[in-house]
């Protein structure tokens, strides 16, 4: 659940878009997948269904969604009122004891009619035909207006009590991960060591993950974000490493190289450095005023001068992070998004597809100040800096 403060807070921007748009409510789309927006409203997200936030622009909400989950709404949730519609629960499953209602019915006990003109979604993009077109069909002659764009730019900026769940998470992460590193050993198969990371990170608090974690041996590791499996690590080989904890709903994100007996030979620990002094080029651009392009440009100099290692460039160098690991404003080669005070960011510099030494990331987290930027995990950007002079 979100502190009462913040709730109304984000209520309250919400309800300005309404009224800029001249719009009586919202619908916020969510699902398993797409679980930021509403986790925005909420601080929860079901499992098994998808559902809605209905908001009016006098402050009324409500979770449409379905009656599997709404026990655990009602429970977790920062909104308590719920409504369960047959779009957003398990097909074909049957609840006899349930009440189940439509858009209709709905939009007539909240405006004392389903006539409503203009609806305001969130999450246009993803929302399933089937929801769009029971919209459509139930609430007679409405029409839909996308305000997802303005909607989700109340995420960038964080505040004081997200910056605060998101330091919690990176906390958390960082355990997981020295977990991780500490059982690094031939034999181990990456799904055990993926196992080490999730289980510390359960313990401390983790309630989901932002991605499954990486664990990517050897040739795996081309596979950008390679889930674990059952292959064992080979002596001498390189490890590409990832976990990500959530806390409250939160991401964070760790990511280093290891390499399997911890002595890299002279190829590895020259590609290992280069990594680490491209990120760290990345660092002392983190201030106010950076431009997205221009961080990708230098970067991608930089590989190109070390001896055309820029073909192996696959993703950009920053990207946000929020509810989700990596979130809209992202920092690539055509982006004139600017950083500002109060942005969650992430480095995360890579290269894939190596034909020999295969693929690396250096992944940390950084909140955007004043003057520069406070790393989220002084362990791991510590230890990225340490890389430099192995």
């Amino acid at each position: 659940m979100i502190e009462e403060n913040e709730f109304q807070h984000r209520i309250n921007n919400v309800i300005g878009i309404l009224k800029a748009k001249k719009l009586k409510a919202a619908l916020v789309y969510y699902d398993e997948l797409n679980i930021g927006n509403g986790w925005y409203l909420s601080g929860w997200c079901p499992q098994f269904e998808s559902g809605s936030i209905l908001l009016t622009e006098d402050g009324y909400c409500a979770i449409l969604g379905g009656p599997e989950s709404e026990p655990f709404a009602k429970m977790d949730s920062t909104i308590k009122e719920t409504k369960n519609i047959p779009v957003f629960m398990v097909p074909d499953e049957e609840y006899p004891y349930a009440t189940i209602v439509d858009f209709k019915s709905v939009f007539k006990e909240v405006f004392g009619t389903s006539r409503i003109d203009r609806l305001g979604i969130v999450g246009m993009g993803s929302m399933p035909v089937g929801v769009y077109n029971l919209l459509i069909e139930e609430l007679e002659g409405v029409v839909l207006v996308d305000i997802t764009e303005e909607y989700e730019k109340l995420r960038i900026h964080k505040s004081a009590y997200e910056i605060g769940l998101m330091k919690k998470a990176f906390q958390i992460t960082d355990e997981g991960f020295r977990e991780m590193l500490a059982n690094v050993r031939e034999g181990v198969s990456e799904v055990f060591l993926a196992g080490t990371g999730e289980g510390i990170s359960r313990r401390l608090g983790a309630n989901r993950f932002g991605f499954q974690t990486i664990v990517g041996a050897g040739e795996r590791s081309n596979g950008v974000v390679p889930t674990a499996t059952e292959r064992r690590l080979k002596k001498d080989e390189m490890v590409m490493l990832g976990l990500s904890a959530r806390y409250e709903g939160y991401a964070s994100a760790a990511g280093m190289p290891v390499v399997v007996g911890g002595k890299p030979d002279d190829k590895q620990r020259d590609y290992i450095k280069m990594i680490a002094e491209a990120y760290l080029m990345s660092r002392e651009m983190l201030k106010p005023g950076m431009v997205g392009r221009d961080n990708y440009t230098r970067i991608k100099k930089y590989f190109s001068d070390k001896g055309g290692y820029e073909k192996y460039i696959i993703c950009p160098f920053i990207h946000t992070i929020g509810l989700y690991e990596a979130e809209a404003p992202f920092y690539g080669p055509n982006s004139d998004d600017v950083l500002e005070p109060g942005m969650t960011v992430c480095i995360d510099t890579s290269l894939f597809g190596h034909p020999s030494l295969y693929s690396i990331r250096m992944e940390s987290g950084y909140v955007i100040t004043d003057s520069g930027c406070e790393p989220l995990s002084p362990y791991v950007d510590k230890m990225i800096e340490d890389q430099v002079t192995i």
